[in-house]
């Protein structure tokens, strides 16, 4: 998804969150932290990095701030893949 594209990376990763969480009743109102990996970061990729978010808080209708760690990644799993968004979430 999104090959070379990272607003569209960060789009599919919140959508795939969200689809997860709804899987198991929750929505994304649950997530309590996000940690966002990047492949090779510099502080100019934050508009792409907001893009993404941006559609994808329309998408799913959500206010998607929350506290997040971001963190620079030299490699993710897969050669292809530009970021990883991990959330901690806390359903009752």
């Amino acid at each position: 998804m999104g090959d070379g594209d990272l607003a569209a990376q960060v789009e599919q990763c919140y959508l795939n969150i969200g689809t997860a969480l709804a899987e198991i009743g929750g929505s994304f109102g649950d997530v309590a932290k996000l940690t966002i990996y990047v492949v090779d970061w510099d502080p100019a990729m934050m508009p792409l990095l907001g893009e993404g978010v941006s559609r994808a808080a329309a998408k799913l209708g959500i206010d998607p701030v929350k506290p997040i760690t971001l963190l620079g990644v030299a490699a993710l799993g897969e050669p292809d893949l530009l970021v990883e968004v991990e959330a901690t979430a806390v359903i009752d």
